[in-house]
């Protein structure tokens, strides 16, 4: 499997619990209640799941050898996307303050999460797709065998920093867990043959 193929991996998570996030924005709407505990749960899958880990790949290893390759930061989809990394950590923020709000029996807050966590669901839905429909391919275009293994490797790394405390798994039954409250289905996966349940959940 190639790295991009795990990283699309991740994205299909990441969707799915994007889906609940949306679910829960719909539910706020129409009743003016939230499920702050799911709704915090989302945003430590966002913060964690997505940012550590899936991001921190990116950022520490996929970015930088295509830099390396001649993807220039300044005007490729590589600084774009990294820049958008950081508009994605803003959104989350806003939609703690919200739910901060809620707590402290704001009255408005109800609607102002639901506008705050659709504004981020349509946001990393559509840069997840850049990633998946023109950062991935050009990457792929550009490696060579070694530089194939080399990120695979530095994906290694991160997950095993992550493994040993069970960090992926946790995330992963969380992601499950979110699906079935709010009845979102399970996209597949793509498969690989390492024997990390991560990468080969459908």
């Amino acid at each position: 499997m190639l790295a991009t193929e795990m990283l699309m991996n991740e994205h299909r998570v990441i969707e799915r619990v994007l889906d609940c996030l949306e679910r829960m924005a719909e539910i706020a709407e129409e009743t003016n209640k939230v499920d702050a505990a799911s709704a915090r749960q989302a945003l430590d899958f966002f913060a964690v799941f997505a940012d550590q880990c899936h991001h921190r790949k990116e950022e520490e290893h996929l970015f930088p050898l295509m830099e390396a390759r001649g993807f220039r930061h300044e005007d490729s989809a590589v600084g774009c996307l990294l820049d958008e990394h950081s508009i994605g950590r803003r959104h989350v923020r806003a939609i703690a303050a919200a739910l901060d709000a809620l707590h402290a029996g704001c009255p408005s807050a109800a609607h102002d999460f639901a506008d705050r966590a659709r504004a981020y669901v349509a946001f990393l839905r559509e840069h997840i797709a850049k990633e998946d429909a023109h950062l991935f391919p050009m990457a792929n275009r550009v490696f060579g065998a070694g530089d194939r293994q080399l990120l695979l490797d530095a994906f290694d790394d991160v997950e095993q920093e992550h493994a040993h405390a069970g960090t992926h798994e946790k995330y992963l039954q969380l992601a499950d867990t979110l699906a079935e409250r709010f009845q979102v289905g399970r996209t597949a996966l793509l498969t690989c043959g390492c024997g990390c349940g991560h990468h080969a959940r459908t």
